[in-house]
């Protein structure tokens, strides 16, 4: 509750400043301090690269690139021509909704220093000019089993392998897209591919240190001079249009309403390879909006997102045992908040603090009510599945943050100091070591490598935390293809 105001006598000659420094009710916590302690935070948290660090980014993604392609022509089962979703962040910071429970702990600094997720289409509907409609009748709410009669003979030919078979009373039988054989038959291949490579080293090509299966995805961290990097390879189905289930999403009101078109928001979604809690692991895929994620996060204020890495940071601390609640859970949270709340109050630079109890206090909402709403399918409770027992459990670990958000801050920042501190160790050692690209066999590597780093530089600056899709060619990996939001390069 606002505090009264004075009287209009008392306040003759006075300054509207508050006798008293902002503070936060629940916690006694000094609100400016809270703001500088996320500034901090934000600071240590989002690292410059020089052009020795975007030389490296690009041989790590090049690899990655070049690797895909040489699965493609294994067997000829995915896409010729593909085109892949790259997100800044691993599938454990949220970027996509997939469980973590399956997944091997990976600690920044310690494992790596920097983490993306691709998503890789193995299939893909993309001539369809109306609403998708998916099989759910066997599943979870956001979740669905893809049968390959939506493909053609060649597709299924291609791909039965890979599926679960059901035979019909009628003597018809259906192929159901598996996402674990799906999963099994990715890993095997880049397994597969980098074997063959690592037997011909080429000049400059990165180290791979670690390639691990985690559930449905593949794990894999490249060592490129004195970067480790951490690629969350996940296996998707990609879809042009809009699911039906989400139509009525699109008939309400949304904070990014004359920012962005709706065309750009539903340009396309994905089938990621998740299961419901109760749902058959081998068919039932969970549906991902990631590329309409991409373009609702240029609508989002600088402060929010700031407020949130600092949530999200405590929370993968925190929360991590039992695992029960995601990052991804955090972002949902925040998207709603963005629906509810007034654009010109989230667009308060200031307000950093605000947002980051505003933020706790919802996840604590959620977890006593055992409530969180899909943004896209709000008839999904993407918490619906916990025990008492264990949405008690985090809630009170919440509530200790909340009665001292400024220590938990701290932490934080101490944390990410470490992780920063450690790469810049292991910088130190690898300093006099060159990176020329991947695909270098003499000559001057580095002088088209240069202009790209610089080139790669430029982008990193100018589009801070944006995710980028790439299109790119199996048999012509060396030239890059890429978009960062809605600019190609």
């Amino acid at each position: 509750m606002a505090a009264p105001l004075a009287s209009k006598a008392g306040s003759a000659g006075t300054t509207s400043k508050p006798p008293f420094p902002e503070l936060d009710f629940r916690s006694g916590a000094r609100v400016e301090e809270l703001n500088k302690l996320i500034q901090e935070f934000t600071k240590h948290d989002q690292r410059e690269y020089d052009d020795q660090r975007a030389l490296e980014i690009h041989t790590a993604k090049d690899f990655i690139f070049s690797m895909l392609g040489m699965v493609q022509k294994l067997d000829q089962k995915l896409p010729v021509a593909n085109e892949y979703l790259l997100l800044s962040g691993g599938v454990r910071e949220g970027v996509v909704d997939i469980d973590l429970d399956e997944l091997n702990v990976y600690a920044r600094g310690t494992d790596y220093d920097m983490d993306f997720t691709l998503l890789v289409p193995a299939l893909k509907l993309h001539d369809r000019n109306q609403p998708v409609t998916l099989d759910m009748r066997h599943s979870a709410l956001c979740h669905s089993w893809l049968s390959l009669r939506l493909f053609d003979e060649g597709t299924i030919s291609k791909w039965k392998d890979c599926c679960t078979i059901v035979d019909h009373v009628n003597g018809a039988t259906n192929y159901f897209f598996s996402p674990t054989k799906v999963a099994d038959w990715f890993y095997d291949s880049i397994s597969i591919v980098l074997s063959e490579i690592q037997k011909k080293p080429q000049r400059g090509m990165p180290k791979v240190e670690k390639v691990e299966k985690n559930g449905t995805i593949i794990s894999i961290i490249l060592g490129v001079g004195s970067s480790r990097m951490l690629y969350d390879i996940v296996p998707v189905v990609s879809f042009k249009g809009w699911p039906a289930v989400a139509q009525s999403w699109l008939m309400e009101n949304h904070f990014w309403d004359g920012k962005i078109t709706e065309e750009e928001v539903i340009s396309g979604f994905y089938l990621v390879p998740a299961c419901s809690y109760k749902g058959k692991k081998d068919n039932e895929w969970r549906l991902s909006f990631a590329r309409s994620e991409v373009q609702l996060k240029k609508c989002i204020s600088s402060s929010l997102m700031q407020a949130y890495q600092a949530c999200k940071a405590i929370i993968i601390k925190l929360l991590s045992r039992p695992k029960a609640i995601s990052p991804y859970h955090l972002r949902s949270m925040m998207l709603w908040a963005c629906d509810r709340l007034p654009a010109n109050y989230l667009a308060q630079e200031d307000y950093a603090a605000h947002f980051l109890l505003g933020l706790i206090d919802d996840l604590q909402h959620c977890l006593v009510n055992k409530m969180c709403p899909n943004y896209f399918i709000p008839q999904c409770n993407m918490l619906e599945h916990l025990s008492e027992e264990t949405v008690m459990l985090h809630a009170r670990k919440l509530s200790s943050v909340r009665s001292d958000p400024a220590e938990h801050l701290r932490t934080a920042i101490e944390h990410v100091k470490a992780a920063n501190r450690l790469t810049l160790e292991l910088q130190r050692r690898g300093s006099t070591t060159s990176i020329p690209s991947p695909q270098s066999d003499g000559g001057d590597p580095n002088q088209p490598d240069d202009r790209l780093a610089k080139k790669l530089q430029q982008l990193v600056t100018e589009n801070p935390g944006k995710s980028i899709s790439v299109f790119i060619n199996p048999d012509d990996v060396t030239r890059p293809h890429f978009r960062i939001d809605d600019k190609f390069f």
